[in-house]
């Protein structure tokens, strides 16, 4: 490992961050590339012009600065799968916001950070009081083609649903990653909505953990759901 040269003298560009997220959001941080993402949004949306400001999940995968930062030394996942996973916690646990863009037939993730003013741009996206076409002129490199033929493309914002790590986040308390994987697992196996009826089914017993849940999902995939069995484990394709 190189040894680190130290700063230089002088004035040099610095980047201020708010004390929210030391006194509050870092103590609960314990996911290595969660911090690592977080950490360089804030970098890279002070550098940004313009609002809202933001950035897409493929303009991330595209810097090569995050994706030195993501490697880790006898871990075989590539830098995009630590991302993503990266990405999710944070949105997981609310420092994020989501919005998702179908570009014609592609799917492009948007993030902010849950600010008032993103809180508003997320609410007009949302509602079509603020273009989507807009997030194309604010992307990076990566997103200028895209830009360029915007009026071109059937742009649409999608409403994202609650996904299993909100819910986690919400009904249960903060995420830790042997957790996550499972919850990872879960998501690919069993249907959307078999998910959030679990979870509504462990708040109303005030059963708020992780193994009452799986135990329902694991009930219904074996007994049936609602007259309906969806068969083996693993076999439900989303």
């Amino acid at each position: 490992m190189p040894a680190f040269s130290g700063f230089p003298d002088g004035k040099y560009p610095s980047l201020p961050l708010p004390e929210q997220f030391f006194t509050t959001l870092l103590p609960e941080i314990e996911d290595y590339a969660e911090l690592k993402v977080t950490l360089h949004l804030f970098w890279l949306l002070a550098q940004k012009r313009g609002t809202p400001r933001c950035a897409s999940e493929r303009e991330l995968a595209a810097d090569p600065r995050l994706r030195r930062s993501l490697r880790r030394k006898g871990d075989p996942r590539p830098p995009e799968e630590r991302l993503r996973a990266g990405l999710e916690l944070a949105v997981a646990r609310g420092s994020l916001l989501r919005v998702r863009l179908r570009l014609d037939d592609e799917l492009v993730n948007w993030y902010f950070f849950n600010t008032e003013p993103s809180r508003q741009a997320v609410a007009q996206l949302q509602e079509g009081e603020l273009p989507a076409e807009r997030l194309l002129e604010l992307e990076g490199p990566v997103g200028e083609a895209g830009a360029s033929f915007a009026a071109e493309r059937m742009i649409t914002v999608e409403v994202e649903r609650p996904n299993i790590f909100t819910l986690y986040e919400q009904n249960i308390g903060p995420l830790v990653p042997l957790i996550a994987e499972e919850l990872k697992d879960a998501d690919s196996q069993y249907p959307e909505d078999w998910i959030v009826d679990a979870f509504r089914e462990a708040v109303q017993q005030n059963k708020r953990n992780w193994r009452y849940i799986r135990a329902i999902l694991q009930r219904w995939e074996t007994e049936g759901k609602g007259g309906v069995n969806h068969g083996a484990p693993g076999r439900y394709v989303r």
